[in-house]
């Protein structure tokens, strides 16, 4: 297949479609930035501020402690952790060492712990010491050696029994002599990011050292135009052991030397008032968090119009609700697209050129994409047409994690094959409509659950809306809409269907309607469709 880029006569003279990448390991980012801008804020985290001088002596004590405790390179890693300064110096410490970062959700269950844990092989974790107890709880069922703990209470410096080390006690232990390790940016191993597991097993995508520096330099390259080296902030609300914040928050910010304003989880209250306080300037965001900060009565009171760079990605970005955040807050939304294999951007509405509501923008610097067919992903459609899109690029994995069967599906004469279903426009706008596996099939025929979620969308008492198919005797599958309603608001499930009838054709109107005060989601905020369709098959 050929790579094409007809897409990157989009971009200004000024933004390189083929931008440098150095062949450098992704801890160097960090050395370079400490020995050009040390004295800069590296971190603010609630009253402490950590400077990047500080940061890179600390990431390589971190490192020698590990080497110190018997870690080798190659060796895995885990790190369970929310937002906080511990985080950043144990990934770029496990970096530095040689190591491999293994990022596991502070939220999972031993379960699933003990999945990624024994999958990947880690016999070093770092965890969140109120969630000590999960750890030692499956300890016995993996390779396990030692467990160090991080709190995040001031004056608190108890070990929870049975775990190894604190935080402190191992950076303060080290003598602090570094053996340095050869790295080969484009074979060893940074990352090992767990995806999801929403279609079976959780996969650990293999995210080389140029993966990940390659996408944070596409990143860079794409927004240069925005982003004053040395001057940024950038609220750093989306978890690091997502990839979207570890590419977008944590190492872009240090590629740029832009301070990173951490919170541990998004708690609307304390965002606004983070915002009010640290006037950031970048803010990645996924809509779910747009929907909060839209929905408060006084968001504007809060300053939030210091930020100029909104991108949002993890999940699609309804076009009302766009129009409705930049109403009420004077920010530009950026909607941009990604994949825990892609380590993790590949697109996104540029600033430099034409955005367009309900697309995700157009490719990244040395980044190919075409539409396929979904039968056999060997013939290109034209545009227009829906299919599969499949990408190449320099930040594209490795493959899965022991898994040679699923990444010879996945990575295909040097394309990656999403699984999301798409359609690009004659600009090179790419246009994502659903994955393959949320298309609903009822009585024939094909209904794509966002073209059903935008049309909800636009009506005036839903917040937030889902759609899923659920099984039918008749139809097969048939459409149903869970939906919350905006605060003081509210609607029947009559009202909402015929809603939907005058916006759109009969077989897409959902049959079922239910209300909720919440819906489910992930720790990053996307909705958990498949947690909905689970829920109505057993309800069958």
């Amino acid at each position: 297949m050929e790579k094409n880029s007809q897409w990157f006569a989009n971009y200004p003279s000024q933004i390189s479609h083929q931008c440098d990448i150095p062949d450098i390991p992704v801890h160097e980012l960090l050395r370079k930035t400490a020995h050009e801008h040390g004295e800069k804020t590296a971190i603010t985290f609630y009253q402490k501020t950590v400077s990047y001088k500080e940061l890179a002596g600390m990431a390589e004590r971190f490192a020698a402690a590990l080497q110190e405790s018997g870690v080798k390179k190659g060796d895995r890693v885990a790190i369970m952790l929310p937002n906080c300064p511990q985080y950043v110096v144990s990934y770029y410490g496990t970096l530095t060492a040689g190591g491999m970062v293994t990022q596991i959700n502070p939220m999972l269950m031993e379960r699933e712990l003990s999945y990624i844990l024994t999958d990947s092989g880690a016999e070093t974790l770092i965890v969140y010491d109120m969630l000590y107890p999960k750890a030692e709880a499956i300890k016995s069922e993996t390779k396990l050696k030692k467990i160090i703990t991080v709190t995040l209470t001031p004056g608190h410096t108890d070990v929870p029994e049975g775990a190894d080390f604190s935080f402190e006690s191992f950076l303060s232990g080290t003598a602090g002599k570094l053996a340095p390790e050869s790295i080969e940016p484009e074979h060893d191993i940074a990352v090992l990011q767990y995806t999801g597991g929403t279609t079976g097993r959780s996969k650990g995508a293999m995210l080389s050292h140029k993966n990940l520096v390659a996408n944070v330099y596409q990143s860079y390259e794409f927004f240069k135009e925005d982003i004053v080296p040395g001057e940024e902030k950038c609220l750093s609300v989306i978890p690091f052991f997502h990839v979207f914040g570890m590419t977008s928050c944590m190492n872009l910010s240090i590629l740029t030397a832009s301070c990173m304003v951490l919170l541990p989880r998004f708690d609307l209250e304390e965002v606004l008032q983070s915002i009010k306080q640290e006037q950031p300037t970048i803010f990645p965001g996924v809509p779910t968090m747009y929907v909060a900060l839209t929905s408060h009565p006084r968001a504007e009171e809060y300053g939030i119009s210091s930020i100029r760079i909104c991108n949002s990605g993890s999940a699609p970005m309804p076009v009302e609700l766009l129009k409705e955040f930049e109403r009420k807050t004077g920010a530009r939304i950026l909607e941009g697209y990604g994949l825990s294999e892609a380590s993790p951007c590949t697109h996104c509405n540029p600033s430099f050129g034409e955005r367009k509501p309900g697309s995700v923008g157009i490719g990244f610097p040395q980044t190919a994409y075409k539409i396929v067919d979904v039968a056999t992903g060997m013939e290109e459609l034209p545009r227009g047409e829906l299919g599969e899109v499949i990408i190449a690029g320099p930040q594209i994995m490795k493959g899965y994690w022991n898994m040679p069967e699923e990444t010879a599906a996945a990575l295909r004469d040097g394309w990656l094959f999403t699984g999301d279903l798409a359609r690009m426009d004659e600009d090179g706008y790419l246009s994502i409509v659903d994955r393959k596996k949320d298309l609903i099939i009822a009585s024939g025929y094909n209904i794509y659950p966002r073209d059903v979620e935008e049309a909800l969308y636009e009506h005036p008492a839903v917040r937030e809306a889902v759609v899923i198919g659920v099984p039918d005797a008749y139809r097969g599958e048939t459409v149903k809409a869970v939906i919350v309603c905006k605060e003081g608001m509210s609607a029947s499930a009559e009202e909402i269907i015929e809603f939907c009838r005058d916006q759109m054709a009969a077989f897409k109107v959902p049959r079922e309607v239910e209300f909720r005060s919440e819906l489910p989601k992930t720790n990053v905020g996307k909705i958990l469709r498949r947690a909905l369709r689970e829920e109505a098959a057993k309800n069958v």
